[in-house]
Formats: structure tokens, C-alpha cells, sequence
């Protein structure tokens, strides 16, 4: 099947700032650049296309289980190279200063500025109408995106909305209070629910459609704890009708199957030498491995603890899918040795493979409407319970029944464990136990078994400004408390 192309760059000089990297390292594109460039439809299907390629930065897909994973109880941080880096946020004493820290402000505000210039542009274009219209609905999506994963990492962040060309306008941003983020996410994600396509042809699989909007709009309402309007917007996905859990957990995950019908939103990935293949599997892979693994090698990041493997129940069917705890070497030795499976490729060069990373999989929007149905009000084997059971079912597991779960609590606990299991490695567990109230309690129950610094507090719960943001901007950006 063929997938969009969101590895076409665009032409250097409409990347490149006229102006220095200064305030959030905005890389504002010139007036004058942006006049020449932006005129037929082809500049601004390019231009989209690099924006749907910005989301494989470091600072946002390709770090992500640093923030997601790490900081759980899901993974620990690799045994050398970046290894203080990430041990920061492994055992919580994140610097202001920390690399990841300031690559995800960065990457995100840069590619903010490349939907914001699209946003301002394409009025003046001369194009079919309809295509115009559909390409501010994905451009407003992919901000919304982007906005929702800085406001999950820092909180309170800066909201900008249009093209900005001067370091002075630059410097004019503080950070807007979250709630009113969240508001311009919704906004954005509204926007594009009603103009994106269902579906699309193979040529266009992989961009934004009408249920990957609903999904978002739906994860940003149970995030605000708006239960009922989640479960509504979560069942409306549910209800296009064009998503289905794969009879294979397996099958999710292979290269050679992307963009399937469990498959909401993806960051595309494309091996094959044009620096537009994933490193995650090679990453992720053991240490002194060899090609025992995958072919290249592995650097051992994001091994799993001890603890995520005790998760799965008996006989759940995802966990020889997603994680090993050993290897078989060259000479026929078996290596212990944690590692995920999840990702896996045959690379053509390492850190090239061909795997995209899920952001919002059917499973996850099964599970989510589930946790909004019971948050609005516990029912005893009502419809919360078939769609938890529905991602149990395909793991071989056994249904969950009010005698099992005869609570509201109890069934909030029963997602919590189905999500980490079901979506292990892929971002979420972090996220998912602030959402709910429970990072803190969880985690500081384990705190030497995960090597907590000190008992977590609310403070953990956001992440420090970058340093470097708040040196050149004292007078608008304040960093969060506790750092």
C-alpha cells in the first residue's frame, strides 16, 4: 500500500530563518521568502507535507518515550551514551537544561511556525476550493497536535497563532494559562472534524481524517476531565464505522501491514536511505547484541523494568509481542536481557526502519470511551464493559464482569491496567497517570524498585521550561514551580 510522502522537504531557503535563533528558536520563515514560495497549490501540498514531517523530530515523536515511558514504571533509561540525560527523567531530577527538554520546546515551536505560515498564505492562493479548504483543516489538526503535546509536557505554554518575523515579536509571547490552549486545541480540532475526509485513497493514506480529529478532540476532553463530551466525541469515532481491532495484536505493529484499519493517527516513517526511517528499532534493541536481534545492532534504550513484565496476566497474547527478556547470540548462547519487540524491521542501514509510531490506535479509542462511560457514572456490565472487554478479547483474555469490577474505582483501575498493557511502549503511561491523579501515588509506591531521587509531588507532574527560553526572556517566561 502505498502511504503519503511527508519526507518531501521543503526548498531550503523557505526552512531557513532571516532572522537569528532567538526566542523559541521560531525560525521565522521571511516575508519576502514566503511571498515567492507559497503560490500554486503543489507549494502548499509540500509545505504540508513537511509539516506532517516535522512531527519525527527528536523533540516529538522520535524521543517521545522519554517523556512517556521513562518517567513510568514502564522503561529505564539506557546503560550509557545519553545515559544522564535520560536518567533525569528515569529517576526524576530533570534540569532546566536537560537536551530533551529543550528539543521538545524547539521542535515543536518550529514546526508550529511552518502550520501558522501555511495558515497565513494559502487565503491568497488561487486553488480549488475544496483542496484549499481541506488543507486548513490538516494544517490546524497537526497544530493541534503539537499544542497538546507541549501543553501536557510544561503546562502553561506560549499560544501562537500566526507567522511571527521579528526577534521584538518574538520576544512579545509569554505563556498563555492552559486553559486557554486547551481551548484553541479544540477549537483547531473542531475545525478539522468538520472538513476532513473519512478515508482517503492509498496515494493519501496517513493523513488526517475526520476520526483521527474526533479521537484527539476526544483524548483532549478526558484530559480536561469533560467525561461526558469525551465519551461523545470517542463514540463518534466508534461510530464512523471504518475502525476495527486487528484478530492479530501482532499484526498491528508489522512494517509491512501500516496504516491498517486499527490504525487512527500515525507518524509516517519510510525506509530506504532518504533519512526518513525510525530508529527505534535498532534503538531499542540490546546493547552488544550484534545482529542477534536486528540487523545493525541495538543501543539497549527503553528497556523495560521488571515491573512491566509482571504486568500481563497469563495467556495475555501481547506480551511475547511486545517485550523479550532474552536473546539467542551467534554462538547459540542465550543472552538475559530485556528489551521491546514491539517495533520491529529489517533495516537497511541502522536507525532506518520502515515502522511508523502510533499516536491514537482504535484500541486506545475503545479504551478511553470506556474510562468516559464510567466516569460519567458507574453501570454494572453496561457498555463501559464491552469495550474494555473488546481489547481483552482479542489479547485472550477473559472478559471483566461487574462481579469482578462491582465499582467505579475498581473499573478505573481495570483500564489503568489495560491501557498499560495494551499500549505499552507507545507513550502513554505517563500521561495516562497524571490524566488520572495517579502518577504520584503509583509511582512513589515503587519508588526504590524504580529509583525515584525523592517522593514525587505535584511539581513532577509538568516538566521545566527550557533554561535557554527563560535567559533571553526573563521578563515573559517563568519557570515552573520546584525547578
Amino acid at each position: 500500500m502505498k502511504i503519503i510522502k511527508p519526507y518531501i522537504v521543503l526548498l531550503t531557503t523557505v526552512l531557513l530563518s532571516s532572522c537569528s535563533e532567538e526566542f523559541l528558536d521560531l525560525k521565522p520563515i521571511s516575508t519576502a521568502t514566503s511571498d515567492i514560495f507559497y503560490k500554486t497549490a503543489d507549494d502548499f501540498k509540500n509545505a504540508l507535507n513537511g509539516g506532517y514531517a516535522g512531527l519525527q523530530a527528536g523533540g516529538l515523536a522520535g524521543n517521545s518515550y522519554v517523556f512517556g515511558e521513562i518517567t513510568s514504571d514502564n522503561t529505564v533509561a539506557v546503560a550509557s551514551g545519553s545515559v544522564t540525560d535520560q536518567d533525569e527523567f528515569d529517576r526524576f531530577y530533570i534540569k532546566t537544561t536537560n537536551p530533551f527538554i529543550s528539543g521538545r520546546w524547539n521542535d515543536a515551536y518550529n514546526v508550529i511556525a511552518r502550520y501558522n505560515t501555511i495558515l497565513d498564505k494559502i487565503d491568497e492562493v488561487t486553488m480549488d476550493e475544496t483542496l484549499k479548504t481541506r488543507y486548513i483543516a490538516e494544517t490546524k489538526f497537526l497544530r493541534a497536535v503539537v499544542y497538546f503535546t507541549l501543553v501536557q509536557t510544561f503546562g502553561d505554554v506560549p499560544l501562537i497563532l500566526k507567522p511571527v518575523s521579528t526577534p521584538d515579536e518574538g520576544y512579545s509571547f509569554g505563556r498563555t494559562p492552559k486553559a486557554e490552549v486547551y481551548a484553541q486545541i479544540e477549537k483547531d480540532l473542531t475545525d478539522a472534524e468538520n472538513v476532513l475526509p473519512v478515508t482517503y485513497a492509498a496515494a493519501d493514506m496517513g493523513r488526517a481524517t475526520k476520526g483521527a480529529a474526533k479521537a484527539y478532540l476526544g483524548k483532549v476532553y478526558l484530559t480536561q476531565k469533560k467525561y461526558a463530551d469525551a465519551a461523545s466525541k470517542l463514540k463518534e469515532v466508534i461510530d464512523l464505522g471504518v475502525y476495527e481491532l486487528l484478530p492479530s495484536y501482532a499484526d498491528v505493529f508489522k512494517v509491512a501491514n501500516k496504516n491498517n484499519k486499527e490504525s487512527v493517527f500515525d507518524v509516517q516513517y519510510k525506509s530506504g536511505g532518504a533519512g526518513e526511517g525510525n530508529a527505534w528499532p535498532n534503538s531499542f534493541a540490546p546493547q552488544n547484541s550484534g545482529n542477534a536481534v536486528i540487523a545493525f545492532g541495538g543501543d539497549g534504550n527503553n528497556q523495560p523494568t521488571n515491573d512491566i513484565i509482571n504486568a500481563y496476566e497469563a495467556g495475555d497474547l501481547r506480551k511475547d509481542v511486545s517485550v523479550a527478556t532474552s536473546y539467542t547470540n551467534a554462538a547459540g548462547q542465550v543472552i538475559p536481557d530485556k528489551y521491546i519487540k514491539k517495533y520491529y524491521d529489517v533495516p537497511v542501514a541502522k536507525n532506518d526502519n520502515g515502522n511508523n509510531i502510533p499516536l491514537i490506535r482504535y484500541a486506545d479509542v475503545l479504551l478511553m470511551y470506556a474510562e468516559a462511560l464510567n466516569e460519567v457514572g458507574y453501570q454494572p456490565n453496561a457498555a463501559a464493559f464491552t469495550y474494555l472487554n473488546m481489547v481483552r478479547t482479542r489479547a485472550g483474555l477473559a472478559k471483566k464482569t461487574a462481579a469482578d469490577l462491582p465499582t467505579q474505582q475498581a473499573f478505573r483501575l481495570a483500564i489503568e491496567q489495560e491501557r498499560r498493557v495494551e499500549l505499552a511502549f507507545e507513550g502513554h503511561r505517563w500521561f495516562d497517570l497524571v490524566r488520572t491523579g495517579r502518577a504520584i501515588p503509583v509511582l512513589n509506591s515503587k519508588k526504590e524498585q524504580i529509583r525515584l531521587v525523592s517522593d514525587l509531588t505535584e511539581n513532577n507532574l509538568v516538566f521545566p521550561v527550557p533554561q535557554s527560553q527563560i535567559d533571553i526572556n526573563k521578563d515573559k517566561i517563568k519557570q515552573n514551580p520546584g525547578y
